[in-house]
C-alpha cells in the first residue's frame, strides 16, 4: 500500500516537472520581458524595503518633546516619497509586462493545441469526447493563464522581497534576524504540506469539468433524440452524478487552498511576536535604537507577507499546472503520420481506383476488412451494399485516407495514396455523406467552400443542378441567408441539398456518395438521381446505399459481409445468382 502512494506521488511530481518544464518553454520565447519584470520586480523590493529604513530614521528624529528636528524629517518625508513614485511606476510597468507574458504564453499555447487538432488522426478524435477537448482547449487554458499571471505578478517580488528583507535585517541586528529565520522552517513546512495535497485535487476538478463539459455539449447537440426518447430524467441523473463528483473534489480543493491563508497568518504572528519580545528586549538594554527597532516590525511584516503570498501562488500554480498537464497532453499527442516529402500532388486523376490486399481494424483484436481486392476503371460506377457494420463507410475512410491501412495498399492512378498529399488526393474526390457538413455562414459560403473563387453564375447553376435554388430563393435572404453549424431552422433534407450542392460546384474526378439522398423525399430524389447521373459520367464514383432501388444503374455492385467482398456484378447478374443481393433485394421489394 505504501509503495502504491509513493508511486503515485512520483508520478504525480513527475508530471508537474513535465509540466513546468514545457511552460518555461514558452516563457522561455519572451525572456527580454521576463528580464525587465526581474529588474523592475528588484527595484520594486528595494525601494519598499528602503522606506522602513527611512521611517526608522524620522522616528530617531523625534528625541523628545520639544526636541524634534523638523529640517531632517521633512528631508526624509522628501525622500520617501520619491521611493513611492518610483516603487508604484515601477510596479505598473512590472504587471504590464507580467499581463504581455502571460497572454501571449496562452496564446502560443491555444495555436499549437488548435494546430495539433488539425493534425491529429480520426481515431483520436472518436476515441475522446468532444466536450473534454473543447474543455482543455478553453477552460484549463483560461485557469493556468490565472495562476501563470499570479506567478509573475507575486512569486518574483515575493522572493525577492523575503531574500532582500533578510540581508537588511542580518545588516541591521544579527541575533533579532535570528530568531526570524529560525522561525522560518514553519512557513515551508506549511506551504508544502498544502501544496502537496492541492495538485491531484485540482487535476482531478478539472478532469471532472471536462466530463461535465463534455455531457451537457452532447446533450444540447442532442436534444430532440433525449426529447424522442423520453432520456431527460437519465440525463438529469448522469449530470447530477458528475456534479456530485465535481461538487466533492472542488471542495476539497478548496478546502486545502483555503486554509493558506490563515496558516500563514498565524506564522506571521509568530514572527512578528518574535521580533517584538526579543526586540523590546534588546532596546531595553540599549543594542538597539527605537527608530531602528520600528524598522525590523516593519521588516518582520514584509518579511512573512511574501510567504502568505507565495503559498497562495504554489496552490494557484498547482492548480495552473494540472490545468497546463491536460492541454500539454493533447499538445503532445502523436500527430497522423505526415505526408512524405516527396509526396506526390495529385492533379487531373483519370481515377482509377485499386485495393490490393486491404486489411484494417479500428481494435487490433477485432478484425474488421480482411484481405480485400477491387480494381475500379476510370468512369466506373461502383456501389457498395451490405448490412450494418460489413464496413462500407469504412471503406470510404481508407479511400480518403481519413485512416491509414494495416496491410495491402490502396493505389490511385497507379500511385499508393500513401505517396500522394492527402490534400490532393482528397480535393480529387467529392463527398456527399447522410451526415452534413455545414459552418455559420451565408448559403452561398455554405456552396463555395470547396470552391471560394466561382462566380455567383456557378454557385447559382449548382444549386439549381441539385434542386436546391427553388427553396433558398423562399428563405428570407435567399443566398445571403446567414444559418449556424447545425443549419438553424433548415430541415435535414434541405441541408443535404446544400452539401450536394456544393458538390456539384465543384465537380472533381471521383465521386463518393453515402446515403446522399437518405433525407430528401421521394420526388426530389429522383430528380436528383438524374442529376448525379449526368454529374457521375466520365467520373469514378463509390455510392453507398441501403436503397437498392438507387444503385440498380451501377456498373459494379460490391456485396459486403464482414469485411469481405461476397459477391460482385451487376444487379441482373446479382439477382440471376441468387445469393445474399437477392435476399436483401427481395426483403426491400417484398409483395
Amino acid at each position: 500500500m505504501a509503495s502504491g502512494i509513493k508511486v503515485a506521488e512520483k508520478s504525480k511530481s513527475s508530471s508537474q516537472i513535465a509540466a513546468l518544464k514545457q511552460v518555461m518553454g514558452y516563457i522561455r520565447r519572451y525572456w527580454p520581458m521576463v528580464g525587465l519584470s526581474l529588474v523592475l520586480a528588484a527595484v520594486t523590493v528595494v525601494l519598499t524595503l528602503y522606506i522602513p529604513i527611512l521611517t526608522g530614521d524620522a522616528v530617531d528624529l523625534l528625541l523628545g518633546k520639544g526636541a524634534v528636528d523638523f529640517t531632517g524629517i521633512t528631508s526624509v518625508m522628501i525622500k520617501i516619497g520619491i521611493a513611492m513614485v518610483i516603487t508604484a511606476a515601477a510596479q505598473w510597468v512590472m504587471n504590464t509586462c507580467n499581463n504581455h507574458i502571460t497572454y501571449h504564453v496562452v496564446k502560443d499555447i491555444r495555436e499549437d493545441a488548435f494546430r495539433r487538432l488539425e493534425q491529429l488522426p480520426l481515431k483520436y478524435l472518436d476515441a475522446h469526447a468532444y466536450g473534454d477537448i473543447v474543455s482543455r482547449v478553453i477552460a484549463d487554458v483560461d485557469t493556468f493563464a490565472d495562476g501563470l499571471l499570479m506567478g509573475f505578478t507575486q512569486l518574483f517580488t515575493g522572493v525577492l522581497t523575503i531574500l532582500g528583507t533578510l540581508l537588511f535585517m542580518l545588516a541591521t541586528n544579527i541575533p533579532i534576524a535570528l530568531v526570524v529565520i529560525c522561525i522560518t522552517p514553519v512557513s515551508f513546512l506549511v506551504a508544502r504540506f498544502i501544496a502537496t495535497r492541492t495538485f491531484s485535487m485540482f487535476k482531478l476538478q478539472s478532469e471532472t469539468r471536462g466530463e461535465q463539459t463534455s455531457l451537457i455539449e452532447e446533450m444540447i447537440g442532442n436534444q430532440k433524440i433525449v426529447k424522442t426518447f423520453s432520456r431527460e430524467k437519465a440525463v438529469r441523473e448522469q449530470f447530477a452524478e458528475i456534479n456530485g463528483r465535481l461538487e466533492k473534489c472542488s471542495l476539497k480543493a478548496i478546502f486545502f487552498s483555503s486554509i493558506t491563508n490563515p496558516a500563514t497568518r498565524f506564522v506571521n504572528s509568530l514572527v512578528y511576536a518574535g521580533v517584538g519580545i526579543f526586540g523590546a528586549f534588546v532596546a531595553i538594554r540599549g543594542g538597539i535604537s527605537v527608530g531602528r527597532l520600528s524598522c525590523f516590525l516593519s521588516y518582520a511584516n514584509q518579511y512573512t507577507k511574501p510567504f502568505n503570498e507565495i503559498s497562495g501562488v504554489v496552490t494557484e500554480l498547482q492548480n495552473a499546472l494540472a490545468c497546463a498537464g491536460r492541454i500539454f497532453e493533447l499538445i503532445d499527442e502523436k500527430p497522423q503520420v505526415p505526408d512524405k516529402d516527396n509526396a506526390k500532388v495529385l492533379t487531373n486523376a483519370e481515377g482509377n481506383v485499386t485495393l490490393e490486399k486491404v486489411c484494417f481494424s479500428y481494435v487490433p483484436d477485432k478484425k474488421l476488412i480482411q484481405d480485400f481486392n477491387l480494381k475500379v476503371k476510370p468512369g466506373q460506377r461502383v456501389a457498395i451494399v451490405g448490412p450494418t457494420g460489413c464496413g462500407k463507410t469504412t471503406l470510404i475512410n481508407l479511400l480518403m485516407r481519413f485512416y491509414d491501412v494495416d496491410a495491402g495498399k490502396i493505389a490511385v492512378d497507379g500511385t499508393d495514396i500513401r505517396d500522394i498529399t492527402r490534400g490532393s488526393l482528397r480535393t480529387s474526390y467529392g463527398m456527399v455523406l447522410q451526415e452534413t457538413w455545414l459552418r455559420a455562414g451565408t448559403i452561398r459560403d455554405n456552396i463555395r467552400m470547396g470552391k471560394p473563387q466561382a462566380t455567383e453564375e456557378e454557385v447559382l447553376q449548382a444549386a439549381k443542378a441539385a434542386h436546391a435554388h427553388s427553396f433558398i430563393k423562399r428563405l428570407p435572404k435567399g443566398y445571403d441567408t446567414v444559418i449556424t453549424e447545425d443549419g438553424g431552422s433548415l430541415s435535414q433534407g434541405q441541408k443535404q441539398l446544400l452539401c450536394i450542392a456544393r458538390v456539384m460546384l465543384c465537380l472533381p474526378p471521383m465521386l463518393i456518395l453515402d446515403e446522399a439522398t437518405s433525407s430528401i423525399d421521394t420526388r426530389t430524389e429522383l430528380r436528383i438521381q438524374n442529376a448525379f447521373a449526368k454529374m457521375m459520367e466520365g467520373r469514378t464514383s463509390f455510392i453507398v446505399a441501403h436503397r437498392l432501388s438507387t444503385i440498380q444503374e451501377a456498373d459494379i455492385i460490391l456485396v459486403m459481409k464482414d469485411g469481405n467482398i461476397i459477391e460482385q456484378g451487376s444487379h441482373e447478374t446479382l439477382l440471376a445468382q441468387n445469393g445474399f443481393y437477392a435476399t436483401l433485394y427481395h426483403s426491400q421489394f417484398a409483395g
